[in-house]
């Protein structure tokens, strides 16, 4: 079977190959996309002036409710530490990301990467379409080939693309950006809701590898807590110095974290909770593994893949 929206999406790809005129871009979008009266008129212009293949755009989340306030920013910026845009605009990066929310890609690059049936298991579709699209060349693929490329796009993150993020240019660009018009009206008006959102993917974004895991709670547990146990050691035995570099370091995460608060025109004052929402975000994460080896990962609209 299919997961997700894919089923779906398929449809839609075989309605536009028995139209009279064969489009050139097909755009997908959620359905709780609003979308700027101007958006798809840039997008195609992107493509058109910079030759690519997919565009992409992390859409504005919905950011009213509290805990929407304190997570949804956070989101997007974890999001973009993971898969740092410059990393995947770059033509010499193996590193590639979509955003599911708002897709428009060359019908030809769809042709080239055997359409959305390589993708048809995969849970981070947006990602795996994107990798697909920047890193399959165009050979023919029987015998086996569909499999071995599906195997390839749904692995989703490789620790080899950050390691050696660079390699020989790729004949296929891609380019993954953020808007300030175009919004998505979904409400995430509780923890659970958002905590349900993370924890359905964490884990297979982290290729359902134990070690990256681990390393990802260590690494979360380093940025983001140490500074706030620092402060509270430093006061309790009157370390000037350890209260200075906890607060330096508190700071760096404020400024680091600015710009995306900006975006959804927030005050500075909730980048004081990042080392809240970092231990947030690793539960979730930890939550998700725990629902994989339960069997229960991978849910959507009431199914388990």
């Amino acid at each position: 079977g299919w997961t997700g929206k894919l089923w779906a999406m398929e449809q839609g790809v075989k309605y536009t190959s028995m139209l009279n005129y064969i489009p050139q871009y097909i755009l997908f979008t959620d359905a709780d996309i609003e979308h700027s009266p101007n958006n798809l008129k840039q997008l195609v212009e992107k493509a058109e002036t910079e030759n690519l293949q997919l565009v992409s755009l992390m859409v504005l989340l919905r950011c009213q409710s509290f805990w929407e306030k304190l997570l949804i920013p956070a989101f997007v910026f974890f999001f973009q530490k993971l898969y740092p845009f410059r990393w995947v605009n770059h033509p010499q990066s193996q590193l590639a990301a979509a955003a599911g929310g708002c897709i428009l890609i060359r019908q030809e690059a769809l042709t080239r990467i055997g359409g959305l049936a390589i993708l048809k298991h995969a849970l981070i579709d947006d990602c795996s379409l994107a990798q697909a699209v920047k890193n399959t060349p165009l050979t023919p693929l029987g015998n086996g080939g569909e499999d071995q490329l599906f195997t390839s796009v749904s692995q989703g993150f490789s620790m080899g693309n950050f390691i050696f993020p660079f390699s020989s240019k790729s004949d296929y660009p891609i380019w993954l950006g953020l808007t300030e018009t175009t919004h998505s009206l979904r409400p995430y008006p509780n923890l659970s809701s958002i905590w349900d959102m993370v924890a359905r993917t964490a884990f297979s974004q982290l290729n359902f590898s134990i070690i990256l895991l681990g390393l990802t709670l260590i690494g979360m547990i380093l940025i983001y807590l140490i500074s706030p146990l620092s402060l509270i050691w430093g006061i309790v035995h009157g370390n000037n110095l350890v209260i200075l570099l906890a607060l330096l370091t508190w700071l760096l995460m404020e400024i680091a974290y600015y710009p995306t608060l900006k975006l959804y025109q927030l005050s500075p004052v909730w980048g004081l909770t990042l080392p809240l929402i970092g231990f947030l975000y690793g539960l979730m994460t930890l939550d998700s593994a725990l629902r994989y080896w339960r069997g229960k990962g991978g849910s959507w609209k009431g199914r388990t893949y």
